[in-house]
């Protein structure tokens, strides 16, 4: 398989996933990585962009480190695909609520010094935003259409709210963090697909 025949056969398997159905709402900061509304009325985000700021985001991280990142979400649906990201390539994760000083203060027990943090919703982790800026540290994050970004080093613009939308997300890094390495080709397949970083839904939560 050509590299061009995976890459729109990626695109195609993305597109189903929703990671480009932003809201209601734009910012000023996303209306580059908008296309179009809907006809709902949801604003769309740029596959090509997302895929784009996905690669930049993998040789960043490359760059500094995968085992010097650290992954945070208070967001449910990002716990599975969190969890997969940092065992596929060895990145700490921080999940739940952040605890404040986790990057600012040096005596408390579970303070932390990673060269670069990662985030699925700049509203959801204000807090290790706020920190991450103070200590220096830069910021990866996946933002959405009505998100606000001035304090991300590298925004990764998709839908970040859908459980199938941030599992591609996260797959779609590990993937590519994997061939920035040169421990995947190009169009070679992954052992784990985006299913396996979905967040599954018990059925308790369905009703």
């Amino acid at each position: 398989m050509s590299q061009q025949t995976e890459a729109t056969d990626i695109k195609k398997k993305v597109l189903a996933t929703g990671i480009r159905v932003g809201t209601q709402v734009k910012t000023k900061f996303m209306k580059p990585f908008i296309t179009k509304a809907s006809p709902e009325g949801l604003y769309m985000l740029d596959l090509d962009l997302t895929l784009e700021k996905i690669q930049t985001a993998a040789k960043f991280i490359n760059r500094l480190g995968a085992e010097n990142l650290i992954v945070c979400s208070g967001r449910q649906y990002a716990e599975t695909p969190i969890e997969k990201f940092c065992e596929s390539l060895g990145s700490k994760k921080l999940l739940g609520r952040f605890m404040p000083g986790t990057l600012t203060n040096p005596s408390l027990p579970y303070y932390i010094e990673p060269k670069l943090v990662l985030i699925s919703d700049p509203q959801v982790d204000e807090q290790a935003i706020i920190e991450a800026t103070n200590a220096g540290i830069p910021i990866i994050g996946i933002a959405n259409t009505d998100n606000i970004t001035s304090n991300l080093d590298v925004i990764i613009p998709a839908n970040n709210r859908g459980r199938k939308a941030l599992a591609t997300v996260y797959w779609l890094l590990v993937r590519q963090v994997l061939i920035e390495r040169g421990e995947l080709k190009e169009d070679e397949a992954m052992k784990n697909e985006i299913d396996d970083f979905e967040t599954k839904i018990t059925e308790e939560e369905i009703e």
